[in-house]
């Protein structure tokens, strides 16, 4: 499927807003750029299925949280297709004291480690993952270094 083609498609999803395509100069260099996908908090597993069912994004590549500060955290998913050589990013916003988000783990089992490390990190929590406790720090850790509120002089510094 071509990148243009799962951008109208992804458009039409309800809850999806979909990114600019790459410029003319990384189409030509050949670069190959994700389509991005903006989807409201509302509707994150359902994209998430629809590229899987409907773009053929089986592989689940990656996923993260951005720490906006005062506007918020941002939960970020990679997902493609590889056989069509079609890479999707889902992009969903938490908004300013927010840390939950439904978690993707019912339609990407590959999403289960990730999510644990962005809750671990971020203290992302995910609705509907099956085992959410910390995958990296301790049990006892208090706090997520990856917060960019997180003091470095707390009881736990995070270069122990």
């Amino acid at each position: 499927m071509q990148a243009e083609r799962a951008r109208e498609l992804l458009a039409s999803v309800v809850g999806v807003t979909v990114g600019d395509g790459p410029t003319s100069a990384e189409a030509t260099a050949g670069t190959l750029a994700p389509v991005v996908a903006h989807v409201t908090i509302e509707h994150w597993e359902d994209a998430a299925r629809f590229a899987k069912d409907t773009l053929g994004c089986t592989f689940f590549a990656f996923s993260t949280v951005i720490d906006w500060k005062a506007e918020g955290l941002e939960v970020v998913a990679w997902v493609d297709n590889l056989d069509e050589g079609l890479s999707v990013q889902l992009r969903t916003k938490l908004g300013p004291g927010n840390t939950t988000c439904p978690s993707l783990v019912p339609v990407y089992l590959g999403a289960n480690w990730m999510e644990r490390e962005a809750y671990d990190m971020f203290g992302v929590r995910f609705d509907g993952h099956p085992d959410l406790r910390r995958i990296l720090l301790a049990d006892d850790w208090e706090g997520h270094p990856l917060l960019k509120s997180y003091a470095v002089d707390t009881p736990h510094p995070p270069y122990r």
